[in-house]
């Protein structure tokens, strides 16, 4: 079940709000984690049995890192661990198992398939085909695996380190994984930011007005924006061959593309929240502004740039123990979170890229080498330099990559035919979305600042944008989520 579908807004979300704002307090949480489940078994009943085990087992390590299993610590409140204080073999356990088994879940359903499949090409070059594995079956990768195993280990990881209490309710720990707006294309919530939420949090009109609004706009970046952009991107990449011209063309639609895409589902999923008395955290801050690679990382996913930078840069040492060690974890921060993005060699280049960008960023000191140029041109040059890299993030496979930069280059050879792709894409309607696209990237107001305070004018354009999205909706086959497969 995706947001922008007709069975997800006009029916499972307005049952879930009318049911839940006529529960008990303490009924909520048990309506929305079943809610959740619902919403995330759609498409497959038998992944819902995968996320439970991942939350039971986090919440016996949270209880077991907040020592409750004897009688008199589970009658008393659960106290906060000391920072930097001394842990428990008992704890320290507790907090291994949890990584170990988010993780391990990860790594089989994510890269089961990457890792035989790489084997086997390895063994097959070395001139050892006999060695093949050669596997018949293919594992299926959940959907959202890759945001709801983070999510939930950073709660362990809180609660070792101090920075949020255990949970004992296990329903409300329950929630927490599996609230629907955010389950399964992030943003990646970590507990010490909803812990409160959790027992306390106010549902207001406001709150619920401005809920609707982020929904509004996300729903009109997806459908009015992304879709059109994505026809595109996908009508180039997959033409197998295009001249110089269209090449730029199409990598220009899917940064875009990727943009309103996964922002769009952002707003939504903080909407939604919003709804519901939940604040959740900004996901992007204008990153096509950015004038180097490490502020477009400070701007682009937040919510997964924050939380490598805090449970994976900062214990490989962060920047303490030298630059040689700092340009080392920037790299291999970034080479994992490629990894994380896709089990596939064009998204460890990818990551690569952005990591050897970073760690030479911060070499010549924390500053692109075009610093130079004024404002206008460091934001363009630092886009082109994104643009580059999101060859890598789109194309179907690494050769597929390496020869669709050939045509950006124009080292390529178009193929015949090639030239029927322009018919295609520069469409009229195409060109004045891309020209929406562009004016709202770099001069519209980000929907975070202009949801603050809603007037009766802003009121009337989101039930505008509201219905012409669901206007369109109703007329699109194409309707893919990119972080659907991550």
């Amino acid at each position: 079940m995706v947001f922008s579908s007709h069975l997800f807004i006009f029916y499972f979300l307005p049952a879930v709000l009318a049911l839940y704002y006529l529960l008990p307090r303490r009924g909520k949480h048990l309506f929305l984690t079943l809610a959740s489940y619902v919403f995330y078994g759609w498409a497959n009943p038998y992944f819902v049995f995968l996320m439970l085990y991942s939350t039971l087992i986090d919440y016996v390590c949270g209880l077991q890192l907040g020592q409750q299993f004897n009688r008199e610590a589970w009658s008393k409140p659960i106290p906060l661990l000391e920072r930097n204080g001394p842990r428990t073999r008992g704890q320290r356990i507790a907090l291994l198992v949890s990584i170990v088994q988010n993780l391990a879940l990860l790594g089989f359903f994510k890269y089961f398939n990457f890792a035989t499949g790489s084997y086997d090409a390895v063994v097959n070059w070395l001139g050892f085909p006999g060695l093949r594995l050669d596997l018949a079956f293919k594992i299926t990768l959940p959907l959202g695996i890759s945001f709801y195993t983070f999510q939930s280990m950073s709660y362990s990881i809180d609660v070792y380190r101090g920075d949020a209490r255990a949970i004992r309710n296990f329903t409300d720990f329950a929630c927490f994984v599996a609230m629907f707006p955010q389950l399964v294309a992030g943003p990646i919530i970590r507990f010490s930011d909803v812990a409160d939420q959790l027992l306390h949090r106010q549902h207001t009109l406001e709150k619920f007005a401005r809920g609707v609004a982020f929904f509004a706009l996300g729903l009109a970046k997806k459908v009015l924006l992304a879709n059109p952009c994505g026809k595109v991107a996908d009508t180039v990449f997959n033409a197998g061959s295009a001249g110089c011209g269209d090449s730029w063309f199409g990598v220009l639609a899917y940064s875009f593309q990727i943009y309103f895409d996964f922002s769009g589902y952002s707003d939504m999923a903080i909407g939604m929240g919003l709804m519901i008395g939940f604040v959740f955290a900004k996901n992007f801050d204008s990153p096509y502004h950015s004038q180097s690679i490490s502020e477009f990382w400070r701007r682009w996913h937040l919510s997964l740039s924050t939380w490598l930078r805090d449970y994976l840069y900062v214990p490989l040492g962060g920047n303490r123990y030298g630059t040689v060690r700092t340009y080392f974890n920037l790299f291999m921060v970034m080479f994992l979170g490629g990894l994380w993005h896709g089990a596939a060699w064009n998204f460890v280049v990818w990551g690569t890229i952005h990591g050897a960008l970073l760690a030479f960023e911060r070499f010549w000191g924390k500053k692109p080498v075009y610093q130079f140029l004024p404002k206008p041109f460091r934001i363009a040059c630092t886009y082109l330099i994104v643009l580059f890299t999101w060859v890598f993030f789109r194309a179907k496979d690494l050769p597929a990559a390496v020869a669709y930069v050939k045509s950006m280059l124009g080292l390529g050879a178009a193929q015949d035919g090639a030239g029927l792709i322009g018919g295609v894409v520069y469409k009229p309607y195409y060109l004045v979305t891309f020209a929406l696209c562009a004016g709202i990237v770099w001069f519209a107001p980000q929907t975070w600042d202009w949801t603050r305070k809603l007037t009766v004018w802003k009121a009337l354009a989101v039930v505008a944008v509201l219905w012409l999205a669901l206007v369109v909706l109703a007329t699109q086959a194409y309707n893919p989520f990119i972080y659907f497969i991550f």
